[in-house]
């Protein structure tokens, strides 16, 4: 590219050579330096006999010439360029920009973002007491004989949230089973009490672990499947169409999942439980060269009903949890696509939080009980 002094106003910019944007092309600041730093011309020509080939690059480069020239009145004359080159520029320069249409930063001082987040805390805590207060009243006119809930679609349900999350709960819980196995094996054989390998591993699973490994894989297995669910019937309208149809998407939809939920995880902890067992029973007779029969026995003096009751407390406590966030996050999805995709994430951190800290609660209530 070159510039040319052609008549006593008249300035001419040269392009030759390739215009695309997979080259290198001039650069337009440059361009306009070198252009401002002579005499001042009252009109600007181009000469594209030189050039072969050009894309959207030459485009740009136009618009930022004509933009600059623009504002001091500077006459540009475009029949130089190539035809199509000006019927895109014209039609570029047809429609105005609208105000507003570029994205603005505007930096938020500490104060208002802080403001800003505790609002949107307050306001989702109050969406969510609303939601399980809806819930709470769908299960009583349940109890009612009043609630519209298929039964059907409760089994299927069911099925999804009991026998078909069997294999990945099998495998997280015997190999979690191993873990605490082992890391205690290594301690213990030092002061030669590698038998209570079998207490550790029945006390912590049963009691604890294996209720928040479930509710953890439920979390992100069901709790995201259930947001994407509703979430996708929102983007289509279909929960407006049954409401409009008189039917409660709370007692239809809702409830049998939440339902569903709740009765197939303490049957997943129980199946958790003996995996979880089996793992370290591994350890134990495999590892540490203990007896078949004597890991058994130790396993069955070490273990108490009051230990399988707080596991299966915390399990139905992680059903409600998981069941609550997952359809709240979906009832609560904008009406596009990637908003489906953020309820789906949401469900799942909002029900590994909700689990933890329900863990932390059994736990200091259980302590302060004496249990």
């Amino acid at each position: 590219m070159s510039i040319e002094r052609r008549g006593s106003d008249g300035l001419v910019i040269v392009l030759a050579g390739s215009w695309k944007l997979e080259h290198q092309l001039p650069s337009v600041d440059e361009t306009l330096r070198e252009v401002d730093s002579g005499k001042p011309a009252g009109r600007i020509a181009f000469d594209t006999s030189g050039m072969s080939d050009w894309d959207s690059g030459l485009l740009t480069f136009l618009i930022r010439i004509r933009d600059h020239f623009a504002q001091g009145k500077i006459k540009l004359e475009t029949e130089g360029l190539p035809e199509g080159a000006r019927r895109l520029l014209d039609l570029a320069s047809a429609v105005p920009e609208r105000k507003g249409a570029r994205k603005t930063f505007k930096h938020e001082s500490f104060l208002a973002v802080v403001g800003r987040e505790t609002v949107s805390f307050f306001q989702s805590s109050r969406e969510m007491l609303e939601f399980i207060g809806e819930t709470t009243a769908a299960f009583g006119k349940l109890l009612a004989g009043k609630a519209t809930v298929d039964r059907s679609d409760l089994f299927a349900l069911m099925q999804r949230c009991g026998s078909d999350a069997l294999p990945i709960v099998s495998l997280i819980s015997l190999l979690v089973g191993l873990i605490i196995a082992f890391v205690g094996a290594v301690q213990l054989r030092m002061f030669g009490a590698q038998l209570y390998v079998a207490d550790l591993v029945a006390i912590g699973m049963v009691r604890v672990l294996s209720a928040v490994m479930t509710g953890i894989i439920m979390a992100g297995r069901t709790g995201a499947a259930f947001a994407a669910e509703l979430g996708t019937m929102q983007v289509n309208e279909e929960i407006d169409a049954l409401e409009t149809l008189g039917i409660s998407p709370m007692e239809y939809l809702v409830l049998p999942r939440m339902l569903a939920l709740v009765i197939m995880m303490p049957l997943l902890c129980l199946y958790a439980d003996l995996m979880a067992l089996l793992g370290g029973l591994i350890v134990g007779v495999g590892m540490l060269d203990l007896g078949l029969i004597q890991y058994l026995n130790e396993t069955k003096v070490s273990l108490s009903v009051t230990n399988l009751l707080i596991g299966l407390l915390h399990c139905t406590v992680f059903g409600a949890i998981v069941a609550i966030a997952g359809c709240l996050r979906g009832m609560q999805c904008g009406r596009s696509a990637s908003a489906v995709g953020g309820a789906a994430t949401s469900a799942v951190v909002t029900g590994i939080v909700g689990i933890i800290v329900a863990t932390a609660l059994i736990t200091v209530v259980c302590e302060m009980v004496g249990v």
